[in-house]
């Protein structure tokens, strides 16, 4: 089973940055579909972004043009960029591998809270 560390996350002011960062325990990390899920509270938890093993990637339309997931397969990590950030993005924030021959791995999850 894949182990997933998410770290990065934190307090923000509205409009302010933050880079998400998720480390898997994998050599095989290539073969895998990455993806960002965030959860408000009293809320299911949703798909953010997601990048694919080979590297096509789709967001939610909330986050299209203010959020950018990328992947670094030599370090097993994938990342997400937030830009432009907004109180409607807090949440506490997941990242999920998934691949046609394991089971779905989820980390523990990074709070992030954008508030003044």
């Amino acid at each position: 089973q894949v182990q997933l560390v998410e770290s990065g996350g934190g307090l923000v002011q509205p409009g302010g940055s933050l880079r998400l960062s998720c480390v898997a325990s994998t050599r095989r990390f290539s073969m895998f579909n990455m993806g960002w899920y965030r959860q408000a509270p009293g809320k299911q938890r949703d798909l953010v972004a997601r990048i694919t093993l080979i590297n096509t990637t789709n967001y939610a339309d909330s986050v299209k043009g203010r959020f950018t997931i990328s992947r670094d397969n030599a370090r097993s990590t994938v990342y997400l960029t937030m830009n432009n950030l907004k109180p409607e993005d807090t949440a506490v924030y997941y990242c999920k591998a998934d691949s046609k021959w394991t089971d779905d791995a989820w980390g523990q999850g990074t709070q992030v809270t954008v508030s003044s």
